[in-house]
């Protein structure tokens, strides 16, 4: 029976179908009745249009996804105690999966872990919080109160900025919310390897943590080979390729504050910048201009698409990078390619890149198809939360 506890809210006739599989998402369209003086994030009971109870969750009409699921029991209360039990399963978890020597990883991925709208990256014992959906922002006391209590962190910082809490009606909002304010720099360890983090002003929290597996993948790759790591950022991908013993890496980045990164953990990491040159340039015009060849090429662009009116323009983007790479690559080289753009799903990149190599003359072998590390679980029915997508080719 429904939940007394929550507003009631009441599907279209037949709208329930993706819910019952598995999709954490109702989109306003599918919503047939609610009440009008609940605010935007309230937690609600959604009803089929037969009164059957289906979940509880937030609604905020003002956004196309109207609903958000919180829990298919809808007898549950959504206090505290029930974000302590989703933070603690996810702890728990992690703990399961992290790789020896590594201090640094996602700690809660949104629907993933059934926390909608919130990331919380955890840095040798300083978490990273991101909140992007009105629901959370109107749990945001007991969010904090649970991951202090559940996580125990030497500080809370927070970096809840993106386009995402505008279409939710929010506000940007950057800081420490709790304990003290981090360094600038936080030294993390992956897989034995040393980085140091900016996570108050890098990219995404301060470091790609969701890069970690295809890392490891490319350390295996490397011995032997010439790489060239295009939009290397800090230098993730080129440490666990001199790791793997690569014969010479060279790093591309457009920003001379990332090449020096890159060199910073060359060195931390006993390697020598000597042997591994950064090059400041942009990448397109690198591969444009470059004369060398190389055994292994990595692209992981910053996302070309972040609207679905940019998918045509960021498609071009992705066939024109990945054309060139085609080209520098020797006879029997690999091609290691992402995409990190929401709106380009993995047959549309697929199929891009695919053009790319035919438009190149070169054959391309699906080895392996790549996403995110364990540690940014999604759910089977969720499409839309699988972002990062990535192919491990074999190039004639």
């Amino acid at each position: 029976m429904p939940n007394k506890l929550y507003p009631e809210v009441i599907l279209k006739r037949g709208r329930e179908l993706s819910l019952i599989q598995g999709h954490p998402w109702i989109y306003s369209g599918a919503i047939a009745e609610y009440p009008t003086d609940v605010e935007p994030g309230s937690v609600v009971c959604l009803l089929s249009h037969e009164k059957r109870p289906l979940a509880l969750g937030f609604l905020n009409t003002k956004s196309n996804i109207a609903f958000r699921v919180l829990s298919f029991n809808t007898e549950v209360r959504i206090d505290e105690t029930f974000w302590r039990t989703l933070i603690k399963r996810a702890k728990q978890l992690r703990e399961r999966i992290i790789p020896p020597h590594t201090n640094a990883y996602r700690l809660i991925n949104a629907e993933g872990d059934g926390i909608p709208g919130v990331i919380l990256d955890y840095y040798n014992g300083y978490c990273v919080l991101s909140v992007e959906t009105a629901g959370m922002e109107r749990e945001y006391e007991k969010l904090i109160g649970a991951i202090i209590k559940e996580i125990n962190p030497i500080s809370i910082y927070e970096r809840s900025a993106s386009p995402a809490r505008s279409k939710e009606g929010l506000n940007d909002r950057t800081g420490t919310v709790w304990g003290k304010d981090p360094p600038e720099f936080v030294d993390i360890r992956e897989s034995g390897y040393e980085f140091s983090v900016n996570i108050m002003k890098g990219q995404k929290t301060g470091f790609f943590l969701d890069q970690r597996d295809n890392r490891y993948l490319v350390q295996n790759l490397s011995s032997g080979l010439k790489i060239l790591n295009g939009f290397s950022y800090t230098g993730a991908f080129t440490v666990y390729a001199c790791g793997g013993r690569a014969r010479k890496v060279i790093s591309v980045d457009s920003s001379e504050s990332a090449c020096n990164m890159v060199n910073y953990h060359l060195k931390k990491n006993g390697f020598s910048p000597a042997d591994h040159p950064t090059i400041k340039e942009d990448m397109f015009s690198f591969l444009r201009n470059t004369r060398e060849t190389y055994d292994l090429i990595i692209l992981d662009p910053p996302a070309f698409s972040r609207t679905k009116n940019d998918v045509q323009k960021a498609a071009r983007g992705y066939k024109d990078i990945n054309l060139h790479a085609f080209k520098q690559l020797t006879l029997g080289g690999f091609l290691i390619t992402f995409s990190c753009s929401t709106f380009i799903d993995e047959e549309l990149f697929t199929k891009i890149v695919l053009a790319a190599a035919n438009d190149a003359g070169r054959q391309a072998r699906l080895l392996k198809k790549l996403g995110p590390g364990a540690d940014h679980p999604t759910l089977l029915a969720h499409k839309e939360g699988r972002y990062l997508k990535g192919l491990l080719l074999y190039v004639q």
